[in-house]
């Protein structure tokens, strides 16, 4: 695993890191997004979907109710948001596993509760709200990941 750490110090940077994220995005890409409550897991995502390409008139929101929100762009997005959920069994019963494998991009939010199904080849992205509001992305990335990450880094410089 590569892992990078940037700074996110206003909402253009976190949609910036989304809109890149979403560009660099390839078929069957699995981003799993990780932090507390209101760290900005859904605005990343929605950022996300802008850089798929999904149209400006398709609101993104978190499927925290439905689980599972589909949108088209440049290639599918499959926007899933687990906080609900207990562990991956429920995951499994719900038959969300088998979209991992399709031409979409997979964006999860909360995928922690269900790491032990998800594709060993992903995208995590931690997000830690700081002392003073602004935000810490810790990227771990597979090394199918590798030019994303290095990519990602020229951007956001230390």
């Amino acid at each position: 695993m590569q892992t990078i750490r940037i700074q996110l110090t206003t909402l253009a940077d976190s949609e910036k890191l989304g809109r890149l994220l979403g560009n660099l995005a390839g078929p069957g890409d699995v981003m799993c997004l990780d932090g507390d409550l209101g760290a900005g897991k859904t605005t990343l995502a929605q950022a996300i979907a802008r850089g798929l390409e999904v149209p400006d008139t398709c609101y993104v929101t978190s499927p925290s109710f439905a689980i599972l929100h589909e949108y088209e762009g440049r290639i599918p997005m499959y926007h899933m948001d687990f906080y609900r959920l207990q562990d991956a069994t429920e995951v499994e019963d719900l038959g969300f596993e088998e979209y991992f494998y399709l031409h979409g991009v997979t964006v999860i939010e909360w995928s922690s509760r269900a790491m032990d199904i998800l594709p060993h080849d992903r995208l995590v992205v931690e997000i830690a709200v700081n002392d003073n509001l602004t935000r810490t992305a810790t990227l771990h990335g597979t090394k199918s990941y590798a030019e994303m990450l290095q990519h990602i880094s020229r951007e956001f410089p230390c």
